[in-house]
């Protein structure tokens, strides 16, 4: 299923379940420096959108693009891929939490890299170090499939088409997260157990994931669940894989 179809079918009411965290909005907007013009690339209803700059947005979902509130940056539908822009017309390019959506994340990346003149910013998320226990006992599928879809961080210097200098930083995930992507109910595992929370986590989309909700029910009743990981509910924030990359563009040729 294409990241269209997916969003056109999933996207109704995401606005309301997907709200930018303040803490994560605050890295994104540091990576972001002193930015003045970006793009705002698998933007969605326009979460992370930085505001007091010249912002515009490219996303491919119609049932997205409908979401997006009054006042929101200007969005073209277009893809990654396929960015209808000058070369260099922003100053930054910004991705969040999109990239496994991509049908050529080497294409896209070089599309960013082509339309920014100083930086491309990327909320992605990092497989390998991933040891969130979602994925690990309940939805391993999650994390395989992420395996094929992210490239490794080592890779990402390769993928721009250009010179870069590659920044990464960790993005520690709130116990009380705003947003409610994947791993934001870390601390608050009966938050997976409802369609509502789920329908708005493009991996619950797919078929098959009913037995590993099931399983988790289960433990969630037996108590074994809070055996294994009650530990961590004293945490303040958790580092589930997720990190801000930021490529520094060398000037074009």
């Amino acid at each position: 299923m294409s990241s269209t179809v997916l969003y056109d079918t999933i996207g109704s009411g995401y606005s309301a379940r997907r709200q930018p965290d303040p803490r994560i909005a605050a890295q994104i907007l540091a990576a972001l420096g002193s930015a003045r013009s970006v793009l705002n690339i698998g933007a969605g209803a326009g979460s992370y959108e930085p505001e007091n700059r010249t912002t515009a947005a490219v996303e491919p979902s119609a049932v997205m693009i409908k979401q997006r509130p009054p006042g929101a940056a200007p969005a073209v539908r277009a893809r990654a891929e396929f960015l209808p822009f000058k070369d260099q017309t922003f100053d930054a390019a910004l991705a969040v939490l999109t990239l496994h959506h991509w049908s050529d994340v080497s294409r896209g990346l070089a599309e960013c890299a082509r339309v920014a003149r100083e930086r491309v910013v990327l909320l992605t998320f990092d497989p390998s170090t991933c040891r969130f226990w979602l994925m690990q006992d309940y939805f391993p599928e999650f994390l395989e499939e992420d395996r094929r879809r992210f490239p490794p961080l080592e890779s990402y210097a390769s993928l721009f088409g250009r010179e870069v200098r590659l920044e990464v930083q960790t993005v520690p995930v709130p116990r009380d997260c705003a947003d409610g992507f994947l791993g934001a109910y870390w601390a608050r595992p009966a938050a997976y157990l409802d369609a509502g929370i789920r329908s708005g986590i493009s991996s619950f989309a797919h078929p098959g994931v009913e037995r590993g909700v099931e399983f988790l029910a289960a433990d969630l009743a037996s108590g074994a669940w809070h055996e294994r990981y009650a530990h961590l509910l004293r945490r303040d924030a958790l580092d589930l894989g997720y990190r801000i990359v930021t490529a520094h563009l060398a000037p074009a040729a």
